[in-house]
């Protein structure tokens, strides 16, 4: 368990423990929610890029710019 004190600010630090779970970096955001129970669930705001790698799995297939392009173009085509 990890606790921390509240100043007359309203500031607080979050604990090593919590702050290296999360991934936090000085000036990273933190986003708040609070639940309908009551509970309050703290979670970072930014995100790395590289975490984000494989997320998706494999594309179902390859297609070229150009067929891209053309699906783009064919998907407005007005009749």
């Amino acid at each position: 368990m990890a606790a921390s004190t509240l100043t007359r600010k309203g500031q607080t630090t979050i604990p090593l423990k919590v702050r290296s779970h999360l991934k936090l970096r000085p000036g990273d955001k933190i986003e708040f929610v609070i639940q309908h129970d009551g509970k309050v669930v703290m979670t970072p705001k930014n995100i790395d890029i590289r975490e984000l790698a494989g997320m998706l799995g494999r594309a179902p297939r390859h297609l070229t710019i150009e067929q891209m392009d053309e699906a783009v173009r064919s998907r407005f085509r007005r009749p």
